[in-house]
C-alpha cells in the first residue's frame, strides 16, 4: 500500500532516537529484494525511500510475516506489525495495524522508554505514563498511594 514508504521513512529518520535507547530497528515487507533496491535508489522527492538509516528485509517467501502472525494469505500481504522484543529476545510488545493506518514512532518510542524504565526501576507504567509522569510500585501499598494522588488531581 501507499502508507508503507511513509513508516520505514518515518522510523529511519528517527533512529538515532532508538539507537540512544540502545534499540535498533529492522524494517521487513513482503516486496522483494528487487523492489526494495528500486525504492531505495529512488529519492523521497519522486516518491522513493532515498537514503535509508535502518535495514529493509525482504520477506518475498512471506515466511517472516506467517511466523510473526500477521500474513494475510489470501492478500499475499502483511498487516502492519510492530514487535518490541527485549534484550533476553523477549516478545514484550506486539502492535497490528490494518493494512490503510500506519503506526506511530511517537508511541513505540513511549512504549520502548516505558518498558526499559519498568526493568529498571521495578515499578509499573498506568495508561498514558509518558516519562516524567508517576509511576506505580507494584504493591497494595504503592498502588493506593498512587490512586490518592491521582484522585486528588481531578
Amino acid at each position: 500500500t501507499f502508507v508503507c514508504p511513509t513508516e520505514i521513512t518515518a522510523f529511519s529518520d528517527r533512529v538515532q532516537e532508538f539507537r540512544s535507547l540502545n534499540c535498533e530497528l529492522i524494517a521487513c515487507s513482503t516486496d522483494s529484494h528487487f523492489s526494495h533496491f528500486g525504492w531505495i535508489c529512488t529519492s523521497r522527492e519522486e516518491g522513493g525511500l532515498g537514503d535509508m538509516e535502518i535495514p529493509v528485509l525482504s520477506d518475498f517467501n512471506k515466511k517472516i510475516s506467517a511466523d510473526y502472525g500477521v500474513l494475510l494469505k489470501d492478500l499475499g500481504a502483511a498487516l502492519r506489525g510492530l514487535f518490541i522484543i527485549d534484550p533476553n529476545g523477549v516478545l514484550r510488545h506486539i502492535y497490528v495495524n490494518d493494512l490503510p493506518v500506519g503506526r506511530s514512532v511517537d508511541e513505540t518510542l513511549r512504549l520502548l522508554k516505558a518498558f526499559q524504565f519498568v526493568d529498571k526501576h521495578g515499578e509499573v507504567c498506568p495508561a498514558n505514563w509518558t516519562p516524567d509522569s508517576p509511576t506505580i510500585k507494584p504493591t497494595p501499598d504503592g498502588s493506593k498511594k498512587y490512586f490518592e494522588k491521582a484522585g486528588k488531581k481531578k
